[in-house]
């Protein structure tokens, strides 16, 4: 029992920051309709400038440094790459984001090399133990942190003339526009958002379960967005909340029983939240809070 209740809450603290994670992905396509592949490479860059700078800057001038690079670097692949292109089908504006995932991972990857950089973090290898249940504090550290900036972005969503803008550009971009909604505006906004969100997640999942920053943090990102996000539904603020719920303690109880489903093959945890993914979407192919488009003939 105790077990599976340190599973429990290592899931759950897990699925914050996959919320979050998925939380960036989810604003750019609620905004502007582009699957954004080049999410997992921002957030590599936020982490990287962590690492690089947290000896100078110390640790919250670093991260407060990422935050605004990413941000920035962002809103340059938002206005300055996809904007002209902004009339182009939805997978021509994907394929676009993935070449700059490409680029971006690739130089990335050249100026990191062998080094071992860490982002220096306060939390280091400690852990918190409650009722013998032991969770690093890193994770408690990213829970927290996830359920602040995801609290703080759902009131933004409903109290600011930006959210307000962003929900109505969503559901009827054409009475918007209208109404003298800059869709433009509401795009960069959220293009800029969702790069300071992935650089912060960048700082979490990068430190735990060993400390390091290398290319394949990208690939982490991706590998939790997609199935937070497709499970929840893409233009669901909601539904990433849930999906990354899901994802993340789908995937930490797998790997935690991976003995008992050693029939299943290894690494087990690593593809069980895609199963979960799959079967949803054989019941809801919109996913479990997206929004299904309904043709009239």
């Amino acid at each position: 029992m105790n077990h599976l209740a340190t599973l429990l809450v290592n899931g759950v603290s897990l699925g914050c920051l996959d919320a979050l994670i998925a939380l960036g992905f989810v604003l750019v396509f609620k905004a502007t309709r582009v699957v954004n592949f080049a999410y997992g490479s921002l957030l590599l860059l936020g982490a990287y400038v962590i690492g690089r700078t947290h000896d100078g800057l110390g640790f919250p001038g670093a991260v407060l440094l990422a935050v605004a690079v990413t941000a920035a670097v962002a809103l340059v692949v938002g206005v300055v790459v996809l904007r002209p292109a902004r009339l182009a089908d939805p997978g021509t504006l994907a394929i676009l984001t993935l070449g700059v995932d490409i680029v971006l991972a690739t130089e990335l990857t050249r100026r990191i090399g062998t080094d071992l950089l860490t982002t220096g973090d306060p939390w280091g290898a400690r852990v918190v133990t409650v009722a013998g249940i032991q969770v690093p504090q890193t994770r408690v550290a990213a829970a927290a942190v996830a359920v602040l900036l995801i609290a703080a972005l759902l009131v933004a969503l409903t109290a600011t003339d930006w959210g307000v803008g962003l929900r109505a550009s969503a559901e009827r971009p054409a009475t918007a526009a209208l109404l003298g909604i800059r869709q433009s505006r509401v795009a960069a906004g959220a293009w800029g958002l969702a790069g300071g969100l992935a650089a912060t997640a960048g700082l979490f999942l990068v430190a735990f379960p060993a400390p390091g920053i290398g290319a394949g943090a990208g690939q982490a990102a991706l590998g939790a967005a997609i199935p937070a996000a497709v499970l929840g539904g893409l233009d669901s603020t909601t539904g990433a909340l849930v999906g990354g719920l899901a994802v993340g303690l789908t995937a930490t109880l797998a790997a935690g029983y991976q003995d008992q489903l050693a029939f299943l093959g290894r690494g087990i945890g690593d593809v069980a939240p895609y199963l979960v993914m799959l079967l949803v979407l054989l019941v809801r192919p919109a996913g479990l809070f997206g929004s299904r488009e309904v043709d009239r003939v």
